[in-house]
């Protein structure tokens, strides 16, 4: 048996979908949906109930903030760790993170360091058990 977390990827460039996923891989046997948009990620979150939201900030018609935001309005996902993973770093950007819910704010391009931090994080449950 091996440890997994249940990961979703909310990321419009493809190439850094693909990155991130592989890279998560790379890190454990972890289930990994994505999803290129936000209404996407919505769908997506119903069936697949993710332990970590892995977020882009700047996604095409609803911004991650307000992802973030509709994403906290449903208490099935208040044991969700968000993580805003962008290219925006300033103070304001971090601020507007965290009052839209996120947990993180990891700026790109995130570190295999960071990923591992991220797995970790004390506010997650215990990982999941994977039959292999």
């Amino acid at each position: 048996m091996s440890k997994c977390r249940r990961i979703l990827i909310v990321e419009d460039g493809r190439a850094a979908r693909r990155m991130l996923a592989l890279l998560l891989k790379a890190l454990g046997d972890h289930e990994i949906e994505t999803a290129d948009d936000g209404p996407a990620a919505l769908e997506r979150l119903r069936d697949f109930r993710p332990d970590i939201a892995l977020l882009d900030i700047s996604l095409p018609g609803m911004n991650g903030y307000e992802l973030a935001t509709a994403i906290r309005s449903r208490h099935e996902f208040d044991d969700t760790l968000l993580v805003a993973l962008t290219g925006y770093g300033q103070d304001e950007d971090r601020r507007r993170s965290s009052e839209a819910g996120f947990d993180e704010h990891r700026v790109k391009p995130v570190s295999v360091a960071d990923l591992e931090e991220l797995l970790a994080h004390p506010r997650l449950a215990p990982p999941h058990p994977r039959a292999l």
